[in-house]
């Protein structure tokens, strides 16, 4: 599938496994952007909505326990639906650089590679759901589920679950960044911070002459 990337604004999305650090890269490319006058949107999924959150609160709390692989994934899509049309696709019809935690890869890993249901199946929902719109640029931050769930005191209904599940859903990222490499950066999440940082600098730069100063 082709796919769809906006003509205005810069669409850059962060995905990896649990405690791989993709809220704090997240914030720092944030900081930098802002320092250097671009207009900036931080969001996150799933719950960046109204709507999301109460979608959130079902798909990550314990109390929830099991449900359907299926149902898993229509609410995980119902999310990203509301997230592209209420907050994604408004800020980059404006030229705003949009900074995603998590976006459609999240759910073709985890909802199909790790739960095992047909990822090109998910995929097409997913894909519908968000009107087939593409990162310019999505950073992997690739680590063993291992060292990452090590980070969690407490887990959610998705950490949770099995350490061959994170396996899944790890290989499961690799897999699709290989399959578009000009639109994805895979990065050693055990590297240096501020090392990691740079290269995710480097890797926006070449697409921000399409995105609005604030």
């Amino acid at each position: 599938m082709p796919g769809s990337y906006a003509p205005t604004g810069v669409f850059v999305c962060f995905e990896g496994g649990e405690g791989s650090g993709k809220s704090t890269q997240s914030r720092l490319l944030r900081d930098w952007l802002e320092a250097e006058a671009y207009a900036v949107v931080l969001t996150f999924e799933p719950g960046d909505t109204a709507v999301g959150k109460e979608l959130r609160s079902i798909v990550l709390s314990p109390e929830t326990g099991d449900i359907s692989d299926r149902t898993e994934a229509l609410l995980y899509a119902a999310d990203k639906a509301e997230h592209v049309d209420t907050v994604v696709q408004p800020a980059l019809d404006r030229g705003d650089v949009v900074i995603t935690d998590r976006y459609v890869d999240s759910m073709l890993a985890y909802q199909g590679a790790g739960r095992a249901l047909d990822v090109d199946e998910v995929e097409r929902v997913a894909r519908w759901a968000t009107h087939d719109l593409r990162p310019h640029l999505t950073v992997v931050l690739d680590l063993e589920p291992a060292a990452g769930l090590g980070r969690f005191a407490e887990r959610d209904r998705i950490e949770g679950e099995s350490l061959e599940f994170h396996q899944r859903v790890r290989e499961g990222f690799l897999r699709l960044a290989a399959e578009a490499p000009d639109h994805y950066l895979v990065l050693d999440a055990r590297a240096p911070v501020e090392e990691i940082a740079a290269q995710i600098r480097a890797a926006v730069t070449p697409y921000l002459p399409q995105a609005a100063h604030s």
